[in-house]
């Protein structure tokens, strides 16, 4: 037995030594060319930005990108000037002139690493509506025709199943023939709809092409001047074709194309109206061929020669057209055969580059764009692995009894592997990986990364054995689980240039995983696979009307509950149903150890993170597992909103906080460093103590990055604080609301100054309000976002009219020439006018990264703060320039005071008044002018400058009430003014009814309410005395508790007549 068992293995080893050599002739030519010094130049061009490397091997464009991605480069961007011009030099040095293909930058995807996938979403495609035949519903593309010697136009129509007659789907007018191309449809009284094609005249018999169902179909007619060659295709296929249509004739340019009318003029007189939907309208200026024609949709368009894509913005619609969105779901573009691809030419005669598209199943050359110090760095392992074998490898080969393991885990050989060639060595590298202890050197570690991203990469057949395909995706799985072992962390870190942590072989995890839909059937519906650090999970679901959630948990002890796990909500899995999903196939993954190969030194830098007086930032580490879900219907990439939630995988130490981020991996994010985290999409929906729940609206790769704060306060004086704010803020709004009565209620005459104090303490007082109550808010999203525009606004507002009171404080320093009037619209449009701008702007244009995540107030963790931010720290620069000139005013005058009525006193009571004469209005403004903010950039340095702060801003109403009530010249007059008119009424309601003798001798006095006569000798102690010439009248009056005398001039005398009596 054992004797068989070494002839099979040796038999598999001289098959795979084969097998390597033969490709490699033809593979791998190149590294050979490039290692030796004599022809490096003759296939690589170094650039400061990076090496270009030319592959003198033809292959189609999507195993051209999948060579470059398994040397760790790209292929050259299109748009990129630099790549271009590079690329040009190294081809012009070659002599090629044969066209090579090229990296379209628009063809992004949602961070999956399925490059060769198709679009991972739903396309929604806008319909025109002609809902009824009449002669005004059209839309007119807007495009400049040239000359056509041929065309093509394709679209998607829907006729409306009610219609009869001719109907005209779209008709081209030259300026000086009407019926130049038209394509007219006519339903007969069996619903049939019978098809014709007219090019300038030539009209072609009419043939019944399909059935009027109320479907969509697609139709596309093309025609070429060349012997009149014309055909009309239903729904892909050919349905009717013919030659001698107005052959060896161009048809005209300068004309209009109108979509649903026919035109009897230029432009105009509309008949044969068409009644239906049509969308995704598309013309080339070439007769497109069958293959071509079977290869349009709007997911993977043929760009080359294209006159005209759908685009309504280049579309002049009619009023009464009706329009909407349909979905289109978009399929794998390895399953469209004529999808295009980017690729690159040089004219051999001219050397004039252009680039253009290709079919991109043809094989091209191509060439990888490296980075440099990549390029250097893996030609360098190379070099070194030639020399001599690692220790792993000799084991390796120790174990396999075979030295050609060592080229079949380079990149020399392992393309166009057997699935059993493969499998076998996978096993023979997870046995060494697992007897090694740990022996594994950066080179091994690189060269298992290439050979995973070869077999990540093979094109697995439906009639592969599943059981193989079982087998090698268990191995697959074990080798890469034995990778993340924490021992091999410093290892990924030396081959770092090269790749960006393990998220490689993730990517090439997820692109392994789809070839696991082959083994799912009817009576094995799920497959799953356990390593030690990863889970693997694949379910083929039928879908039916009670279809709930698809949940997938990573590996736990205990709980499932309370642990990783990864949702498509039931809402989600009946849209699919109602798309017309009949079956789909969900692929989870869970990763649950590569939080140690991201460090704050290695994570990502573009999530802004604030530091204030309570924490300090550190950095951001990844802090949880990383868990995916991918959804496959008939091999194609369906995109779905999740939930997820994980655990924190950190140490909780005192002194430290964390704040986490819902995030996503981007394979498309920084490309030529393999991606990166993301937010786009994804926010938290609930935080736990140890767990965080998110909500992403797409499905990939998802983890929890924790952003690393070290803290400075302790939760007792966080507490402290707290308490001390919301006792002040309860203070202040009493204060400011005391305040505001009091400026209504005692009758403050109106002034610019009052009318300015009013508008402030209403805006503190609203913001005080709103902040009392903000945390109510917090557990409705609504409501939190509605009051934290509310928040933004009123201490927005706050500021603007601190503002506005220093430009009030200026206007009485500095002589300024502008009216009462206008200076208060001015005012009013500064205090409330900017406020409101500001905030609509910021919700415009940030609403869905507005709110912070666990409170109701502005997001600091995205530029929406500065919002806030910058607008006060220019009302506080403003204000301190202000309260400085206020300051040296006040002094020079309290100067020119001192020498004018002291001029003797000592030099130290002049400083003392001057002292005192700049410390006065600081003491008095400072907080007004909302300049005791300025203290906050200081409160990290000390908890007592924390508390001074609080207490200064959060009692800010209680010293505006002194100021502004206690204090204030004009309120004290006004509640003097008050208490006199009071006491007067007061004095009007205790009198009698009395009446006067106008003689000088006559006086009245009132003895406990009776009224008696007296003269005025008798109300005198001196004995005689001259009389006034003045008229006058005393009064006694003893029911007072003190005795008044009451001189009333005789004039004003008569005023006080019919005085009515009290009860007093």
């Amino acid at each position: 037995m054992n004797m068989i068992g070494r002839l099979v293995k040796t038999k598999f080893w001289l098959c795979c030594f084969l097998v390597c050599r033969l490709i490699g002739t033809s593979a791998s030519w190149e590294h050979r060319n490039i290692s030796e010094d004599s022809q490096l130049s003759q296939t690589v061009l170094q650039t400061p930005d990076g090496v270009f490397e030319y592959v003198n091997v033809s292959l189609d464009f999507r195993h051209a990108e999948r060579y470059c991605r398994q040397q760790f480069s790209l292929l050259p961007n299109d748009t990129s000037q630099d790549d271009l011009e590079s690329t040009k030099k190294l081809l012009l040095v070659m002599g090629v002139s044969d066209p090579i293909w090229l990296r379209d930058s628009s063809a992004h995807r949602w961070g999956h690493p399925w490059f060769t996938a198709g679009q991972n979403s739903p396309l929604l495609l806008p319909i025109f509506m002609f809902q009824e035949i009449t002669h005004t519903k059209y839309a007119k593309v807007e495009l400049h025709f040239p000359v056509l010697s041929e065309i093509t136009v394709c679209a998607w129509v829907q006729w409306d199943n009610k219609s009869q007659g001719v109907s005209t789907i779209f008709s081209y007018a030259e300026p000086f023939f009407i019926n130049a191309f038209q394509l007219r449809g006519q339903t007969d009284e069996h619903g049939n709809i019978n098809m014709a094609l007219i090019v300038h005249g030539h009209h072609t018999p009419y043939k019944t092409l399909l059935r009027n169902d109320g479907e969509w179909h697609h139709l596309c007619v093309t025609w070429q001047k060349a012997k009149g060659i014309w055909a009309i295709y239903i729904d892909r296929e050919k349905g009717n074709s013919g030659s001698g249509l107005y052959a060896s004739n161009d048809i005209n340019g300068d004309g209009i194309f109108i979509i649903g009318q026919d035109q009897d003029t230029l432009g105009g007189t509309f008949n044969e109206a068409f009644c239906g939907n049509i969308t995704a309208l598309n013309i080339w200026n070439k007769s497109l061929s069958e293959e071509q024609v079977a290869g349009v949709s709007p997911c993977s368009m043929i760009k080359q020669n294209q006159l005209f894509h759908w685009d309504v913005t280049k579309i002049t619609i009619e009023a009464t057209v009706g329009r909407s969105l349909m979905k289109f779901m978009c399929p794998d573009l390895k399953s469209l055969p004529n999808k295009e691809c980017r690729a690159f030419h040089i004219a051999p005669v001219t050397q004039q580059q252009t680039h253009g598209y290709s079919p991109c199943t043809r094989p091209l050359a191509f060439v990888c764009k490296h980075k440099k110090g990549t390029y250097l760095k893996l030609k360098e392992m190379q070099e070194a692995r030639e020399e001599s074998n690692t220790q792993f490898i000799d084991y390796l080969i120790k174990l396999t009894n075979s030295s050609t393991i060592e080229e079949c885990l380079s990149t020399k050989c392992s393309v166009n592997l057997s699935v059993s060639e493969v499998h076998q060595i996978l096993h023979y590298t997870h046995q060494a990986l697992r007897e090694a202890d740990g022996e594994l050197e950066p080179s091994d570690l690189l060269a298992l990364v290439q050979f995973l991203i070869h077999v990540a990469d093979m094109d697995v057949k439906a009639s592969e054995s599943t059981v193989t395909i079982g087998e090698l995706s268990r191995n697959f799985i074990a080798v890469a689980g034995a990778m993340f072992e924490k021992d091999h962390v410093s290892k990924w870190a030396a081959i770092r240039e090269l790749v960006n942590g393990p998220m490689t072989v993730v990517q090439s995890i997820d692109r392994m995983a789809a070839n696991l839909n082959l083994l799912l059937t009817a009576g094995s519906s799920e497959m799953v696979i356990d390593s030690s650090n990863i889970k693997l999970k694949v379910k083929q679901r039928v879908l039916s009307h009670d279809s709930a959630g698809a949940d997938f948990y990573g590996l736990q002890s205990g709980n499932e509950s309370t642990g990783d796990y990864i949702s498509v909500p039931p809402e989600q899995i009946k849209d699919l149903q109602q798309n017309g999903f009949k079956k789909v196939t969900f692929v989870n993954t869970w990763y649950g150890s590569l939080h140690p190969y991201f460090g704050s030194e290695n994570n990502v830098t573009q999530f802004s993170a604030v530091s204030d007086g309570s924490r300090k930032y550190v950095g951001t580490v990844l802090g949880s597992s990383v868990i995916s879900t991918t959804i496959l219907s008939d091999d194609q990439q369906i995109n779905m909103a999740v939930h997820y939630q994980l655990q924190h995988r950190v140490e909780y130490t005192p002194g430290i906080e964390f704040e986490p981020i819902c995030v996503f991996w981007d394979f498309n994010l920084r490309m030529e460093k393999g991606g990166g985290w993301s937010t786009t999409g994804c926010f938290v929906t609930a935080l736990g103590y140890k767990s965080t729940s998110c909500f992403c609206n797409h499905t990939t790769n998802f983890a929890l990055l924790l952003q690393v704060y070290e803290v400075h306060r302790s939760p007792a004086e966080e507490s402290t604080l707290r308490i001390l704010t919301f006792i002040g803020c309860g203070v202040s709004l009493c204060a400011l609301a005391m305040t505001f009565i009091l400026f209504i209620a005692v009758g403050v005459p109106n002034s610019d100054r009052t009318t300015v104090h009013k508008n402030l303490i209403f805006a503190l007082a609203t913001a005080e309000i709103l902040i009392l109550f903000s945390e109510l808010a917090s557990s409705n999203k609504a409501l939190c976002m509605a009051v934290t525009a509310l928040l933004h606004l009123f201490f927005m507002a706050s500021f603007t009219w601190m503002l506005v009171e220093g430009l009030l404080l200026w206007s009485k320093v500095v002589s300024v020439n502008i009216s009462e009037d206008r200076r208060m619209k001015l005012y009013y449009v500064i205090g409330w006018g900017l406020p409101v701008i500001i905030v609509g702007i910021t919700l415009a244009t940030s609403f869905n990264k507005y709110v912070a995540d666990n409170h109701c107030w502005l997001n600091v963790q995205t530029d929406i703060i500065w919002a806030f931010v910058g607008p006060v720290l220019f009302v506080l620069s403003v204000n301190a320039f202000v309260l400085f000139r206020v300051v040296m005013v006040t002094v020079a005058s309290a100067r020119r005071h001192s020498k004018m009525l002291t001029p003797s006193s000592t030099p130290q009571l002049q400083a003392w008044d001057l002292t005192w004469a700049a410390i006065k209005p600081v003491l008095v403004l400072l907080p007004l002018l909302g300049l005791t903010w300025l203290c906050g950039v200081l409160v990290h340095l000390s908890v007592v400058l924390a508390y001074i702060f609080t207490a200064m801003n959060a009692f800010q109403g209680l010293y505006i009430f002194l100021v502004y009530a206690v204090y204030n010249s004009e309120v004290r007059s006004a509640i003097k003014r008050m208490k006199e008119k009071k006491k007067a009424l007061s004095f009007t309601n205790c009198s009698q009814p009395i009446s006067f003798l106008t003689t000088q001798k006559t006086t009245g006095s009132w003895d406990h309410g009776k009224l008696s006569l007296s003269t005025p000798e008798s109300s005198v102690s001196s004995p005689k005395q001259n009389v006034s010439t003045k008229k006058s009248l005393v009064l006694k009056n003893e029911g007072f508790r003190k005795e008044s005398i009451v001189t009333i001039s005789l004039n004003q005398a008569v005023q006080l007549t019919a005085f009515k009596p009290s009860g007093c």
